[in-house]
């Protein structure tokens, strides 16, 4: 069962903004650590963002910070990835994962233990 589902990709020129959401659906697990990972055609899964539950602590890849940040809604249980200047080379599909407790590494995927499906963003020159 699906219980991760993202939104908000979709196709961009670059220096647009766009806003990523990750709901937890139907949720029987704890969430310590949610991140955010991508993958291109051709190319391995890179660590792109992250964001611990409790305290709201967050974590950027080099190519991303300054750019992207990171925050999520307690209540509704939604995390959420705002992209601002993006570039070409952040075309990608997106896919939230979680940690339902903490491994000790945040950038590593396979300690994130229940995944999402991805949604799709692409910018254009």
């Amino acid at each position: 069962q699906v219980q991760l589902v993202e939104s908000g990709g979709g196709l961009v020129q670059a220096g647009a903004s766009l806003r990523l959401s990750c709901a937890a659906s139907r949720r029987t697990f704890s969430m310590s650590v949610i991140g955010w990972f991508r993958q291109a055609p051709g190319r391995e899964r890179e660590f792109v963002s992250a964001i611990t539950w409790n305290s709201g602590a967050t974590y950027y890849a080099d190519s991303v910070k300054g750019r992207f940040t990171a925050s999520r809604d307690n209540a509704n249980e939604i995390l959420y990835l705002q992209m601002d200047n993006l570039k070409p080379e952040d075309t990608a599909l997106y896919s939230c994962a979680v940690q339902s407790r903490y491994s000790g590494r945040i950038r590593y995927a396979p300690d994130y233990d229940y995944w999402g499906q991805g949604t799709q963003v692409t910018v254009s020159s």
